[in-house]
């Protein structure tokens, strides 16, 4: 059983956009508990929403102590210079060590706002009912197809592949058993295959308290096996204590799956850890 999947964290948040802690600190944190590999993946800058996004100034301010970093850890600790990418960023992806392709965001086709579907229920509640006729499902399918747009662009790793579940718990909005939203869910995921996508398997739902399952659920990893897609096993830390929260758990759901390998990043790219 291997355990290198452990050792790499690299969907990780600092205080440029979301995150409760500097680089440094995580980069402390990080050698001390032994990881080999640290991506930093910070909120790529949206024209849509500033809240937890980072400015461009922020973002050369990122890059610039994210290098220096590199430089004062070399030998002991691999440091990626990373980006997690939305589908209405203005930033180019292509500047970065390796890039996180998520949605965060649907634009409502009424009001041509833009809502975050992954933070405060009334924001979600507001787009069902402002600009989807009071209808969840077609706001999940909306997401789904979000998603795929993504997906079709290539990331280095697919993020968080059903975040519009986050704050769904016990169905409030909509139906996840739905066959409306599975099918949705489905068609993502094989355009996910299409281009070869890496999913993370993502633990932040639980961290941070909103669920009691992983971005992407079993039925969907399911699926995914039975497309021969390839899965790395992420946090989405945003603080120090949540770099490899939930990895071991994690790893033996997917083993439970029928998963044999997950997938590592490191600086010489992607590398197989058996499970």
């Amino acid at each position: 059983m291997g355990s290198e999947y452990l050792l790499s964290s690299v969907h990780v948040h600092t205080k440029f956009c979301d995150g409760k802690n500097t680089p440094e600190e995580l980069a402390v944190t990080a050698w001390k508990q032994g990881l080999k590999t640290l991506g930093f993946s910070g909120h790529s800058h949206t024209p849509c929403d500033l809240e937890y996004c980072m400015t461009p100034s922020r973002t050369a301010l990122y890059k610039a102590q994210i290098a220096k970093l590199k430089e004062r850890y070399a030998g002991k600790l691999e440091i990626l210079s990373g980006l997690e990418w939305d589908l209405y960023s203005d930033d180019d992806p292509a500047g970065y060590d390796y890039w996180i392709g998520s949605a965060h965001y649907i634009r409502g086709p009424k009001t041509g706002r833009y809502y975050e579907i992954d933070w405060r229920e009334a924001d979600l509640a507001a787009c069902i009912a402002e600009d989807f006729d009071g209808d969840g499902l077609t706001v999940a399918e909306q997401y789904f197809a979000n998603v795929a747009a993504v997906a079709a662009k290539k990331p280095t790793i697919l993020g968080h592949f059903d975040l519009i579940k986050k704050i769904n718990a016990g169905n409030k909005f909509f139906d996840e058993g739905s066959p409306r939203y599975r099918r949705a869910a489905s068609a993502a995921l094989v355009a996910a295959a299409r281009s070869r996508c890496v999913l993370e398997v993502n633990t932040s739902g639980m961290a941070r308290g909103f669920r009691q399952d992983l971005f992407p659920g079993p039925e969907l990893l399911k699926e995914w096996l039975a497309l021969s897609g390839n899965v790395v096993i992420t946090a989405d830390a945003h603080e120090k204590s949540h770099l490899t929260y939930g990895f071991a758990a994690a790893a033996a759901q997917l083993r439970e799956l029928g998963y044999a390998k997950v997938l590592v990043l490191g600086e010489g790219g992607f590398a197989p850890c058996a499970l």
